[in-house]
C-alpha cells in the first residue's frame, strides 16, 4: 500500500528538528490526546460492562428468575404449583414467599421496606441468602416464633444486633372495639446478612412463611411461588410454559420485566458514554489536521523537489498519510496498552485513590454495590482502537490531499 520512500519521508517528518520543533511538539500533543481517549474509554466501557453483570449478579443472587401468582388472589395449593414449575427440566428450584410492604421500627427511628416470608428448607433452592449471613443462623427461622434476617444496613441504620427487637408494622389496620389500630408484631433479630446490594440490605427482611402470613392474615395462603432457572435469559418463556400447563390458574412475571427499565438505563448510560468519550477521541484525532497542515506549510519546499524529480501525488499523499497514521497507531497503542492495565486495576486504583485523599468517591447507596466493578471485554478494546484509528485517518485526509496539490513552481519561486 505504501512505497518504502513515503514511509521513509513521512517518519522523518516526525522528528523533531531545530526549525521544526513546535511542529513535532503539536504531533506528540496530538498523540497523548489520543491515548488519553482511548484510555478513558476502555476503562469507562468496561466499569459499565462490570457495573451491569455485577448488579444483574446479585441482584439475580436475591431474586426469582421467574415468579408465579395465583390468578385468583392467594395461592393456596403452592406445593402443586412447585411440582408443576419443576416439572419443567429447566427449572432448578422453587419455593413459596409470602410478601409485604411494611415500615420497620426500632427505639423511635423508623424505615419502610419488604418484609418476605420464606420457606428455610426450600428457599436455598431459589436464592444464595444462606450464603450471605454473617451473623447468627438463618435456621432458627424454622422454628416460626417471630424470628428475622436482616441486612447489615438496616441492622446499622437502627442499631440493632443480634438478639434485639424490630416492631414490623403492616398496611392492613386492625378492628376492634377500641377502633382501627395500626397490625404490628416484635420480631426477634435471628441473623444479619450482606448482600453487597444496599437496596437490599437495606430494604428487605425475612421471616418464616407462617409467621409473615400471620402478620398480614393471610392463612394458609402465599404470595406466589419463586423460581431459579438453568439460564435467566430464557426466563419469559420458561415462565410461559409453566403457566400454560396450569390451565389458567397462574399468572406469571420474570426478572427481565420486573428490572427491564433499569437494565435499560445502564445500557443507555453506556452508548452515552461511548459517544461521549468518542468525540474525545475525535477532537484529539483533528488536532492531527492543525498539525499536518502547519508539516505541509513547513514542507512545501520539500514537496515541491519530490515532485520536481518526478515523484506523483499520489507519493505525497502518501507521505503525510504515514505520518497521520504513525500518530494514530502510536496513540491508540499506547491508549489500549494503558487502558487495559487500568481496566483489569480499577478496583485496586480507587482503593488507593480513595485511601490516599481519605475520601469515599464511590457511594453504594447511589450505585446498589460497595465496590467498583470491571469486566474487560475484548470486543470493546477492538471497537474503541478501530474507532480512534479510524478517526485518526480521517482527519488525515485533508492535509494530505492539500500537500498532493502543492504547485512546484510557486512553492520554489522564492527558494
Amino acid at each position: 500500500m505504501f512505497h518504502p520512500l513515503s514511509l521513509a519521508l513521512g517518519l522523518r517528518y516526525l522528528r523533531a528538528k531545530r526549525d521544526s520543533g513546535f511542529v513535532s511538539f503539536i504531533s506528540a500533543i496530538s498523540i497523548i490526546g489520543i491515548t488519553l481517549g482511548i484510555m478513558a474509554l476502555i476503562v469507562v466501557l468496561s466499569v459499565m460492562n462490570g457495573f451491569q453483570t455485577e448488579v444483574r449478579d446479585r441482584m439475580l443472587g436475591n431474586a426469582a428468575h421467574g415468579t408465579l401468582f395465583a390468578a385468583d388472589g392467594g395461592l393456596d395449593n403452592w406445593p402443586e404449583v412447585v411440582n408443576l414449575a419443576l416439572g419443567n427440566p429447566e427449572v432448578l428450584g422453587a419455593a413459596p414467599f409470602v410478601e409485604s410492604q411494611v415500615m420497620f421500627m426500632s427505639a423511635g427511628a423508623v424505615q419502610g421496606g419488604l418484609l418476605r416470608g420464606i420457606d428455610v428448607d426450600l428457599e436455598p433452592s431459589v436464592t444464595n441468602i444462606s450464603e450471605q449471613i454473617v451473623e447468627g443462623d438463618i435456621n432458627q427461622l424454622k422454628e416460626a416464633r417471630f424470628q428475622v434476617v436482616i441486612g447489615r444496613a438496616l441492622a446499622d441504620a437502627l442499631g440493632l444486633a443480634i438478639g434485639d427487637k424490630l416492631t414490623v408494622v403492616a398496611p392492613e389496620a386492625n378492628v376492634n372495639v377500641l377502633g382501627v389500630t395500626p397490625r404490628n408484631k416484635r420480631f426477634t433479630i435471628a441473623a444479619i446478612f450482606e448482600s453487597g446490594m444496599y437496596s437490599f440490605d437495606m430494604g428487605v427482611v425475612l421471616t418464616a412463611q407462617k409467621d409473615a402470613a400471620i402478620l398480614v392474615h393471610l392463612g394458609e395462603n402465599v404470595t406466589g411461588v419463586r423460581l431459579k432457572l438453568a439460564d435467566v435469559m430464557r426466563a419469559y418463556p420458561v415462565v410461559q410454559e409453566v403457566i400454560g400447563r396450569s390451565e389458567g390458574t397462574l399468572y406469571g412475571t420474570d426478572w427481565t420485566r420486573q428490572n427491564s427499565n433499569y437494565f435499560k438505563a445502564v445500557q443507555t448510560e453506556r452508548t452515552i458514554m461511548f459517544i461521549i468519550l468518542t468525540m474525545i477521541v475525535a477532537v484529539a484525532a483533528f488536532n492531527i489536521v492543525s498539525t499536518l497542515v502547519m508539516v505541509v506549510n513547513d514542507k512545501q519546499s520539500d514537496i515541491a523537489i519530490i515532485r520536481t524529480i518526478g515523484g506523483s501525488k499520489s507519493l505525497v499523499l502518501k507521505v503525510f498519510l504515514v505520518q497521520g497514521a504513525v500518530i494514530g497507531i502510536l496513540g491508540t497503542l499506547v491508549g489500549v496498552i494503558l487502558g487495559t492495565i487500568m481496566a483489569l486495576n480499577v478496583t485496586e486504583i480507587v482503593q488507593f485513590v480513595e485511601q490516599a485523599s481519605g475520601s469515599h468517591i464511590f457511594d453504594p447507596t447511589v450505585y446498589q454495590i460497595s465496590e467498583i466493578p470491571s469486566r474487560l471485554l475484548w470486543t470493546d478494546v477492538g471497537v474503541v482502537a478501530l474507532t480512534g484509528f479510524g478517526l485518526t485517518l480521517l482527519a488525515t485526509l485533508y492535509p494530505a490531499w492539500s500537500a498532493s496539490r502543492t504547485n512546484p513552481a510557486e512553492a520554489l519561486r522564492y527558494e
